[in-house]
């Protein structure tokens, strides 16, 4: 059976203004936009993507309108696996800014985090799996 990802935002931004389309970062974000990983998508955690991809600092960087992000998001969410967790969820992430991620790892513990984050991948929950974006290429 194929394995179940959660795409966290840093990965997502990563792959949309890293310069190397070799990164893993990019990798990861060409395979969520072709249908090539299966990821769980939340409405928090889509809410999240859109809300970093709109900062000014980051459009600078990426350069797309607002209408080319929603189209972006459309097709992401397009290829998802919709959760919708529970808010009675027993993890809790180490940064509450994280906490909708923990929630869709208490819902769907055989996903794994594919995250940046440090602090996230050195307190990871127990029982569950988090790589990094390179890690992903290493599991495959």
């Amino acid at each position: 059976m194929p394995s179940l990802y959660i795409i966290d935002t840093n990965v997502l931004v990563a792959g949309l203004i890293s310069s190397n389309p070799a990164s893993p970062p990019v990798r990861i974000l060409d395979a969520m936009l072709n249908g090539e990983i299966i990821y769980v998508l939340s409405p928090d955690l889509l809410a999240e993507y859109r809300a970093v991809l709109l900062r000014p600092r980051i459009s600078k960087i990426h350069r797309l309108a607002v209408d080319e992000v929603e189209v972006l998001l459309t097709e992401i969410a397009g290829n998802a696996v919709w959760r919708e967790p529970d808010l009675e969820s027993k993890l809790w992430a180490p940064d509450p800014g994280d906490d909708h991620l923990w929630h869709l790892l208490d819902l769907e513990p055989p996903a794994i985090l594919i995250t940046g984050d440090r602090l996230l991948l050195t307190n990871p929950p127990v029982g569950r799996s988090l790589i990094t974006p390179a890690g992903y290429f290493l599991k495959s």
